[in-house]
């Protein structure tokens, strides 16, 4: 699913491996499409509305989940986006509409209050290990994590999982990562992107300390998203 222009994820994680000298091939899964846990360091499934995630939704569970599962047991970096991260959940309960079984990859739930909820939309920002995310979210559905799952980072400007309890997005297990952060993540969060790189090396190669790389206009874009979720914050509080 790449409606909300997730696809630059990948091309971050290209052109960050790229200028590192590490060799990237990227498969992209289409419906019905089997997936070999054993042939990938990294899975990313991005975002999509909800008619588009009731065509992916069932794929999912039925094609996909016992390879997703074997893939994160084995240490493969799961990164998924918004809807995608929705749908690893337990479940998904749409405004409208019968309830969608997720693959459980996260031990967390997805409840969509109704069409006269509020719906999440803005900048973000959210303290992640002693440094900040930004991004931007757009979703109805509240997220809810059980106790075997932590939350990804906390929010400082947004409104992240629920709007209510200060999460963002998810951590399962050690590789397994979901968030609502569109923007897109990766370009903005350069720091999270060579973290992600990191651990899928590390996987199949042991330790790596990856060169630094030029992120300044990376850090341009990182600090502007900043300033503009935080003035937004402060303006709604107001």
């Amino acid at each position: 699913m790449n409606l909300y222009g997730d696809r630059g994820n990948i091309l971050s994680l290209r052109r960050r491996c790229q200028q590192r000298g590490i060799a990237l091939l990227v498969d992209e899964l289409e419906l019905g499409q089997a997936l070999d846990p054993a042939a990938y360091d990294l899975v990313f499934i991005g975002g999509a509305q909800d008619r588009e995630q009731r065509r992916v939704a069932a794929d999912l569970v039925e094609t996909k989940a016992e390879a997703l599962h074997q893939a994160v047991q084995q240490g493969v970096v799961l990164l998924a986006v918004c809807g995608g991260y929705q749908l690893l959940g337990r479940y998904y309960r749409p405004a409208a509409g019968e309830e969608l079984a997720g693959v459980g990859i996260f031990d967390a739930w997805t409840v969509h209050p109704g069409p006269t909820a509020r719906r999440f939309i803005g900048n973000v920002v959210v303290r992640w290990q002693g440094a900040t995310l930004v991004g931007f979210e757009n979703h109805g559905g509240r997220t809810y994590l059980g106790p075997s799952a932590r939350p990804l980072a906390t929010v400082v400007a947004g409104f992240g999982n629920n709007g209510r309890d200060g999460s963002e997005g998810v951590v399962q297990g050690e590789s397994a990562f979901g968030t609502y952060l569109h923007g897109s993540l990766l370009p903005k969060n350069p720091r999270f992107a060579d973290h992600l790189i990191a651990q899928a090396l590390r996987r199949r190669y042991g330790e790596v300390e990856l060169s630094p790389l030029d992120d300044l206009l990376e850090e341009r874009a990182h600090a502007q998203a900043v300033r503009l979720a935080t003035k937004k914050s402060i303006f709604l509080r107001r």
